[in-house]
């Protein structure tokens, strides 16, 4: 019996509900959604594109990454740091990305947040993974329910002060958390998902900064 949450693919794999069954979506969740990162370009872009998603879904950014790439020099942050108000404007024009002022001018706040961050730290991944919570703070099973009822965490809720507090915008709990989990802070892989296991054993043998 597949468990609530859990869809099964075209391949008879069993998988979280949230990738629809579409392909893009779904290379996501198996390559991408969970898997440990330190790179410190990806973290930062991951972060950014999380606050371009507010009010929005996940997948109509996916969809958009490779212009949000283009558009913001591969989410380098100290190329992104130095964009000035024709940048905005050029954003702004541009019909690839979200063209939301707002979350541009974010964006490279954010990136010269970023380059303070890693002044500090040494490196983002370093501060980021400061943050990962401990063995105690995590629900014993990950399933639907637990899942739809915590959008964010005591965890989140602290890194998202943190960020805030030195100057970063766009970084609330929910999309701090939304962060985590993508970046494989947490593994919140529903039980039944075939990828849980396996992000665990990533985990499991992942080095952290």
């Amino acid at each position: 019996m597949v468990k609530p949450g859990i869809i099964e693919g075209m391949d008879g794999r069993c998988r979280c509900f949230w990738h629809q069954n579409l392909e893009d979506y779904q290379r996501y969740h198996d390559d991408e959604w969970g898997h440990p990162v330190t790179d410190d370009v990806r973290l930062f872009e991951k972060i950014c594109l999380e606050g371009f998603q507010s009010g929005l879904s996940w997948l109509t950014i996916l969809r958009k990454r490779e212009n949000f790439r283009a558009a913001f020099a591969g989410f380098d942050f100290h190329q992104v740091a130095s964009f000035d108000e024709g940048d905005v404007e050029r954003l702004v024009a541009d019909a690839g990305i979200i063209r939301h002022r707002g979350k541009i001018n974010s964006t490279i706040n954010n990136a010269r947040r970023a380059i303070e961050l890693r002044e500090e730290f040494g490196s983002l991944a370093r501060f980021f993974w400061s943050y990962e919570p401990k063995k105690e703070q995590r629900p014993a099973v990950m399933d639907l329910e637990t899942l739809r009822a915590n959008p964010t965490t005591e965890v989140s809720v602290r890194l998202s002060k943190d960020l805030k507090k030195r100057g970063w915008t766009f970084v609330g709990p929910t999309t701090v958390y939304a962060f985590m989990q993508a970046m494989g802070l947490v593994n919140d892989h529903l039980d039944g998902c075939y990828k849980q296991p396996e992000i665990e054993a990533l985990r499991a043998s992942f080095i952290r900064p």
